[in-house]
């Protein structure tokens, strides 16, 4: 019961914060207390979440759609509206009724239908929901639906006690700038208001929620008073509710939701503005002849529109769609920066070194001999000795060249597309132009992403055009041919299967640089730079390589207990799960290293501990260094100003680093997380992570001076 009781409260509460994009439970708070300063609209409004969250709910919709607020906010909106423009009476309750069922059936049908296209319904359900309800009042009085006078509409209601009526009257009256005033104005009107304290408390609950979207409302309303001064299109002034449900929603929602924010997406959230003016102005003509009020449909129209435009891009660039909703434009900034640099697992196709052992690149990308023009991303391979020379003396024969007749392996996965294998070696200094690129394979990995590999050793190639080849395996032999005046292996990526096609920049997946014998994640390597495989370390492989049905139990020294299982979603993302908090956290496997991705759930818990200490394991025990997506911080206003400055500049940093201690029985990753506030350094998280041969045995975590021990035990259902 009490499980029940809290996922409709969650549901409510995110009802009212979705007006404002957000999940915040103090924002859904605050706009709920908000609603019932008119008690009767927020009365109605209430009622009409309740009924729509048990409609949904009972009839089976997806749970977690229902708990964001996703169908109900609709009709919250419906019900505010219903209180606000009608009387109380028994066929109030009787309409408000059907129309919050008609709302509903839009809200579900519109968001799946436009979820085809990636595309949200915002409050289009409520507008059409409530215009039918208008125009049906209107022409048939005998529905018993008595309509307010427009003079009373925004006005508290009669019932609210004295000194709180007098309360507004002083808010409403106070002595600052009239634009300040009209700012406050124009946020209650989301809730169909016209009251500064109102105003007032939405912007704390705002400010709480995203400083982001806070400082986008600003940019809106400044926006659209500009262009109202410069053009005159309102010579008394634009109203409230045109402006927050408008204009500042536009701005907010394109500015810092459905875009990334950055500089570019601001100046979207400025764009909007007087293409929203057009919208709202030609629409309001319209709806005026049915005597419609035109409600909040230009900022849907604008959004939805500008979004769909946005989508069919074929080159996105720089300004980028939100891919994954967070509800928070910090959360979902600082999320897509960590992604870009941490989860290009998910980016690339990865690709792994041609050849064993440690080469130097003789040639990089734009080289100074051949790889220019549409040819200038490829890569030239060499083996050199510790004098730095490519061959043993004399050097007058290929088979003098350390790189000759050794392994070239294939990159990745794929289909062999070319074979050229007939083609003679050449000798030292000479060049066959005739034949550029000498003996050739060329593989098939996805479409529109190719390798090859040229200047092959004669009738050396070990596949055929048609075999399917795995990463790794042996494909032919390093040689001279083509224009090759010396033994070296040519590598390059394309988009066409084609011997001679334009090259594309792609990185390798993983491999070490031997100058500082640092682990490189999907890099290109540069001109000089010797590199090789990494050496996978089997206690570090052993230890991570969790597979779904792996279970364990955790134990504090403190007395807490956690069992985790491992579990892989629909779109086989594999994550940890606690069953005693409900607490996730993602994370990805693969040959070179383990990593975490996301986390959800109780913060207090030992898996966020986990998570945060086993942040990124290097299975070759190289030293680790990586940054953890920053935190909104929604109580601290002294790190507010990276919040609001994080779509320009970021000067906070949550860095993690690791390094591997061996012992007699295994070894021990010790682990420091620092946060980073331009040179300032502060240490959050000291842990150790033991492993003997069995896995993880135990861990140690130390952070805000209190100290926590954790032994793990596995094959415990």
């Amino acid at each position: 019961m009490k499980k029940h009781l809290q996922y409709y409260l969650s549901s409510a509460l995110n009802s009212y914060a979705i007006l404002f994009f957000s999940k915040n439970k103090i924002l859904g708070a605050v706009l709920f207390v908000v609603s019932m300063f008119n008690f009767n609209a927020g009365l109605s409004g209430l009622i009409a979440v309740i009924a729509s969250l048990i409609l949904v709910n009972n009839l089976g919709f997806y749970k977690e759609d229902v708990k964001s607020g996703l169908y109900s906010f609709n009709s919250l909106l419906l019900g505010i509206g219903f209180g606000t423009f009608f009387n109380f009476n028994p066929t109030f309750w009787l309409w408000l009724a059907a129309a919050c069922l008609l709302c509903v059936m839009l809200s579900v049908n519109l968001t799946s239908f436009l979820g085809k296209y990636a595309l949200p319904p915002l409050s289009i359900p409520f507008i059409i929901t409530f215009w039918v309800v208008l125009i049906a009042a209107n022409g048939y009085p005998g529905m018993g639906l008595v309509q307010k006078s427009s003079s009373l509409l925004f006005e508290l209601n009669n019932s609210i006690p004295s000194h709180f009526t007098k309360l507004c009257y002083f808010f409403d009256h106070l002595k600052i700038p009239g634009y300040a005033l009209l700012f406050f104005r124009s946020l209650s009107a989301v809730l169909f208001q016209n009251n500064v304290l109102a105003g007032i408390l939405i912007s704390i609950g705002v400010l709480i929620h995203s400083r982001i979207g806070f400082s986008l409302l600003i940019a809106g309303f400044i926006t659209a008073c500009l262009v109202n001064h410069f053009t005159g299109t309102y010579p008394d002034g634009i109203s409230n509710y045109y402006l927050g449900a408008n204009f500042m929603m536009a701005s907010c929602a394109i500015g810092g939701f459905f875009l990334i924010p950055s500089w570019r997406s601001y100046g979207w959230a400025i764009v909007v503005v007087p293409f929203t003016f057009l919208v709202l102005n030609g629409l309001s003509r319209v709806l005026g002849i049915y005597n419609l009020p035109v409600c909040s449909m230009p900022f849907c129209l604008v959004t939805i529109g500008l979004l769909y435009f946005f989508i069919l891009r074929k080159n996105p660039g720089k300004l980028q769609l939100t891919a994954f909703q967070n509800y928070s434009p910090e959360t979902n900034l600082y999320q897509y920066l960590n992604g870009e640099e941490r989860l290009k697992d998910f980016k690339f196709v990865n690709l792994s070194l041609p050849f064993m052992g440690a080469w130097t690149v003789s040639q990089g990308y734009d080289g100074k001999i051949t790889h220019k023009g549409d040819w200038q991303h490829a890569l030239d391979f060499v083996l050199k000795d510790i004098d730095d020379k490519s061959y043993e003396l004399p050097g007058i024969k290929p088979e003098d060249y350390y790189c000759f007749n050794k392994p070239v392996l294939a990159a990745g996965n794929g289909i062999v597309e070319e074979v050229i294998s007939h083609i003679d070696d050449n000798v030292i200094g000479q060049v066959n132009l005739q034949q550029n690129w000498g003996n050739t394979i060329v593989i098939k990995h996805t479409e529109y992403l190719y390798t090859k590999v040229s200047h092959l050793k004669k009738n050396s190639t070990k596949v055929k055009t048609g075999d399917i080849v795995k990463q790794g395996d042996i494909i032919g032999l390093c040689g001279n041919s083509g224009r090759s005046p010396e033994p070296h292996l040519h590598f390059q990526v394309q988009a066409t299967p084609y011997i001679g096609s334009k090259t594309l920049a792609y990185p390798f997946a993983y491999y070490v640089s031997e100058s500082n014998s640092v682990l490189k994640y999907f890099q290109i390597p540069v001109e000089g730079e010797t590199i090789q495989k990494p050496e996978i370390n089997p206690y570090l492989k052993n230890a991570f390589h969790f597979q779904p049905g792996y279970i364990c139990v955790v134990t504090g020294d403190n007395g807490k207990k956690e069992t985790w299982e491992i579990f892989t979603d629909d779109i086989n993302a594999t994550y940890f799960y606690c069953r005693e908090n409900q607490a996730v956290a993602y994370f990805v496997n693969n040959v070179s290293i383990f990593y975490f991705t996301r986390f959800y759930g109780d913060r207090t818990s030992i898996l966020f501990l986990f998570y945060q200490a086993a942040y990124k394991i290097d299975y070759s025990a190289h030293k680790v260094e990586d940054h953890y997506a920053l935190e909104i911080e929604r109580f601290k206003p002294s790190l507010w100003l990276q919040d609001l400055l994080a779509p320009f500049l970021i000067f906070s940093h949550n860095n993690y680093s690791n390094y591997i201690i061996p012992k007699n029985d295994g070894l021990i990753i010790q682990v420091e997380a620092k946060k980073q506030v331009f040179n300032h350094h502060h240490i959050f998280l000291n842990a150790e992570i033991c492993l003997d041969s069995k896995g993880i045995s135990e861990m140690k975590f130390g952070q805000n001076n209190k100290k926590l021990k954790v032994t793990w035990q596995t094959n415990l259902v």
